[in-house]
């Protein structure tokens, strides 16, 4: 199974970077990158030492409802090409375990389908949970913060 990985949504991302509120009603707050442990949720990458980033707050969800986790993130203070990469985005290689969870149609989580993942193990599982017919996308998470990563889903 051939698995896409999904940027946080291009129109949020650039309201927030044009000063628009965050998931909480919030300007971002900004800081500047060391090169370590700041994964942009947009290009899905790290941002790059020395560069501005945006501290924010994400519901990668389209309404409200109890399931739609709201939780910290990172983006490039400055336009960065969303991730529209093959395979594994960088972001994904700087942690040896991830939290995947698996939602259906209805944006909800599926019970009995998250599980802390060794990073070699994140393809893997995700395409296992994505030839269920019940599961629509599957989001990774941090596994020791619950910071949204990023969405996949099965690329046609």
């Amino acid at each position: 199974m051939h698995l896409r990985f999904h940027p946080l949504d291009s129109a949020f991302v650039a309201s927030v970077r044009s000063g628009g509120p965050d998931a909480n009603g919030q300007p971002a707050e900004r800081a500047i990158s060391d090169g370590v442990g700041v994964p942009c949720r947009s290009c899905l990458r790290d941002v790059p030492e020395g560069a501005d980033y945006l501290i924010l707050s994400a519901r990668p969800f389209p309404t409200l409802q109890p399931y739609a986790e709201t939780g910290p993130v990172f983006l490039c203070a400055d336009e960065c090409a969303p991730w529209a990469g093959d395979g594994l985005p960088p972001i994904l290689s700087t942690s040896p375990d991830y939290l995947l969870k698996a939602y259906g149609g209805d944006d909800r989580i599926i019970y009995g389908t998250g599980r802390i993942i060794a990073f070699d193990d994140v393809t893997d599982y995700a395409a296992q949970l994505l030839s269920r017919g019940d599961v629509a996308y599957v989001d990774v998470r941090s596994a020791r913060n619950n910071c949204f990563q990023t969405r996949i889903t099965a690329a046609p």
